[in-house]
């Protein structure tokens, strides 16, 4: 059953991603259509992060004391509906709506599973199961841009919002039949029979995450880390466009398969390469995830300044691939560093974060910067974002180090 829900969780994971970049594959049939500024197409993406990142803690809470499988299967059902009704959107207050509500579905998803999934594995091999998990996420993005732009193509902008829409509402049926095993189960922790509950209690959790430095510095890397790939998911496919005059087609597939394949092999490697090294240093997680971030630094910015298609497609590629290592040791140790009876919370939380200070506020500033001077400048933050995010990571493994005792897994 641990297995079934894995395969679940991770199928909704894809739907999710390729529902988020479906957007950015129709970016430009979208500002043609509803004579949209590159402003107004940066808001889509932050109007759903907006409410995705709000409602997260609430979902969170709902999360570590509650039924996790019925919120689960609520969140992609609303998702799934509003993704429906984007592809009816006649203006643009319509189309930002649409999005926005996507938002609330999305929440109860993403703050509850890897908590369900915490109880269905052990510590040690979790590097592995959030890869699996989070491969969805390269693979679900790709076929948004790959879906996206041919559907768009072929059927219109509109076709691709019902694409995108439909495997949602299946799925959240299939929620309804997965395990929800009691919390702690596999950390040998008995759960108390009056655990913190209720409003006061959910705001204790949160405020008591919000002080420990060794939770909180693990997600501010990963802040920064989401900033720069939220503005290079966004803006990458129109930056092609408009910057390289790649063909649109070619612009949304080429960049499509190059996040399909760096993904699934990025992820994969570094859940597998975390758990190994993990098994050496009780930090490895967060040592490999600073290393191959900073490594991923330089190739990103010889991606967005290299003239020639035989340089930035290749650095695109190693750039990609590098940064996509550190997902499933990331999530693992957010997961990890956190109670049973918090986990939800902790990562409703690091969500909420993570969006406030990263793919909420990139695609917009990218956006807003292209409109004063060109896309092929405002690009160039995604480089000094990722070398933050590295530099975090490592400073966060040796305040770890020092929080966590010789010992510990």
């Amino acid at each position: 059953m641990a297995l079934w829900a894995l395969g679940v969780l991770t199928a909704i994971n894809l739907v999710n991603y390729l529902d988020r970049y479906v957007v950015s594959a129709i970016a430009t049939p979208l500002k043609g259509a509803m004579a949209l500024t590159d402003t107004q197409l940066g808001w889509l993406t932050p109007a759903f992060m907006l409410v995705y990142m709000v409602t997260a803690p609430l979902f969170g809470a709902w999360g570590d004391r509650g039924s996790r499988t019925r919120p689960i299967a609520l969140g992609v059902f609303i998702w799934s509906l509003a993704t429906l009704l984007s592809g009816f959107a006649h203006s643009y207050g319509q189309l930002l709506a649409g999005r926005a509500i996507v938002g609330i579905g999305e929440a109860a998803y993403v703050a509850i599973a890897p908590a369900l999934l915490a109880d269905c594995f052990d510590a040690k091999g979790r590097g592995r199961v959030y890869a699996v998990l989070n491969m969805a996420i390269p693979v679900g993005a790709a076929l948004g841009y790959i879906v996206g732009g041919q559907v768009s193509t072929h059927f219109g902008w509109r076709a691709a919002f019902f694409v995108a829409g439909v495997p949602g509402l299946v799925l959240s049926l299939a929620v309804l039949r997965l395990p929800d095993p009691p919390r702690g189960v596999q950390d040998g922790v008995q759960p108390p029979a009056a655990a913190r509950s209720g409003t006061a209690g959910s705001l204790a959790i949160y405020l008591d995450l919000l002080r420990r430095w060794p939770y909180m510095i693990v997600v501010l890397g990963y802040a920064a880390y989401t900033f720069a790939l939220g503005g290079l998911a966004f803006w990458m496919p129109s930056f092609l466009e408009r910057v390289r005059h790649v063909p649109t087609a070619e612009a949304t597939t080429g960049f499509g398969e190059i996040v399909l394949l760096t993904g699934f092999l990025g992820t994969f490697i570094g859940g597998w390469l975390g758990d190994f090294f993990l098994r050496r240093n009780a930090q490895a997680y967060l040592w490999f995830s600073g290393v191959v971030t900073l490594l991923a630094a330089p190739c990103a910015l010889l991606a967005l300044t290299a003239p020639s298609a035989a340089v930035y497609y290749p650095a695109t590629f190693v750039a990609e691939l590098l940064l996509f290592m550190s997902t499933g040791p990331i999530n693992a140790t957010i997961v990890n560093v956190s109670g049973p009876l918090e986990r939800a919370s902790a990562v409703a939380l690091s969500m909420f974060a993570i969006h406030l200070l990263g793919d909420v506020p990139s695609p917009l500033i990218i956006g807003r910067v292209s409109d004063l001077s060109s896309l092929g400048r405002a690009v160039l933050v995604v480089p000094l974002a990722v070398a933050v995010a590295g530099l975090i990571w490592l400073l966060a493994a040796r305040v770890n180090a020092r929080a966590t005792p010789p010992t510990a897994a």
